[in-house]
């Protein structure tokens, strides 16, 4: 900071947020301002959210609400949604024929990391609670994670492909992208399939309403349901018009979470917090 003569700091996740507090230490002149990206109500709001952060960025509406429930005032609080690059010309990747699968079949999609909190603990529950003629008709490809190779998820034929850099190429072969998350800041994840053209069906759960328009670019599921979430991928899954229907939708609405927008409203916020 000595070295550049930086006119603010701008800390991006939780580590970076105490360390620009220790670095700090001394400089009350210099505006830190921190970005906050999970949707669950803050700790220690004395100490790390006290008015040494000049100013919040919440990456939702949803995470706003979290903190201000915490008592941190609203007014230091602005919102700036997560953006992405735009998609170019991306080939799916043909799970079916890679994975020995028929051709009749539905490839549903889960993406990032493979914990409870994402939800991976309810897979067995909602593939249990599928018909029996959706379950055979249903397959489901896990993107993320170190596992690899086939496995079940409640009687639904799976696949662990692990880690996967084509990440694009992966996300397009699927019909439907399948998010269990018990929360979300946001949900990067499912504005990439989203921007695919890839219906999601997820849990209305942190920002993802924000995201997500129920039955207009994508299916939300009340929270922590999932008899609910096997219905309505069941649904999805036997109605190839209202997938193609939710799918263009949702690629119109993952258009407005461009990386473009989301740099630019970030500048807004540091001329606002260098200007007084």
């Amino acid at each position: 900071m000595r070295a550049w003569k930086v006119d603010l700091v701008h800390a991006h996740d939780a580590r970076s947020h105490a360390l620009a507090m220790i670095a700090l230490l001394g400089k009350n002149e210099m505006p830190l301002i921190v970005t906050r990206r999970v949707a669950f109500t803050p700790r220690s709001v004395k100490i790390k959210y006290g008015a040494r952060v000049t100013r919040f960025i919440a990456i939702s509406r949803a995470v706003k609400d979290a903190m201000t429930s915490a008592g941190i005032d609203g007014s230091r609080i602005s919102i700036v949604h997560s953006g992405i690059t735009p998609k170019g010309s991306v080939h799916p990747r043909d799970w079916r024929n890679e994975l020995g699968w028929p051709r009749d079949s539905v490839v549903c999609g889960i993406v990032g990391a493979m914990t409870d909190e994402k939800g991976i603990g309810l897979l067995q529950d909602i593939g249990a609670a599928m018909a029996p003629d959706a379950r055979q008709r249903t397959r489901v490809v896990l993107i993320g994670g170190q596992a690899t190779g086939p496995t079940e998820l409640g009687g639904v034929t799976a696949y662990s492909a692990g880690f996967i850099t084509e990440i694009d190429a992966a996300i397009a072969g699927l019909d439907i992208l399948m998010h269990p998350s018990r929360t979300e800041g946001l949900g990067t994840a499912v504005i990439d399939a989203m921007a695919l053209g890839i219906p999601p069906v997820a849990f209305a759960v942190g920002g993802l309403p924000e995201v997500i328009e129920n039955e207009i670019s994508g299916l939300l599921v009340p929270p922590g349901d999932p008899e609910a979430f096997a219905r309505q991928v069941a649904r999805l899954a036997s109605d190839p018009a209202l997938r193609s229907k939710l799918g263009e939708q949702a690629r119109l609405k993952a258009r407005t979470f461009d990386a473009a927008r989301m740099t630019k409203e970030t500048e807004a916020v540091y001329h606002d917090v260098l200007s007084g």
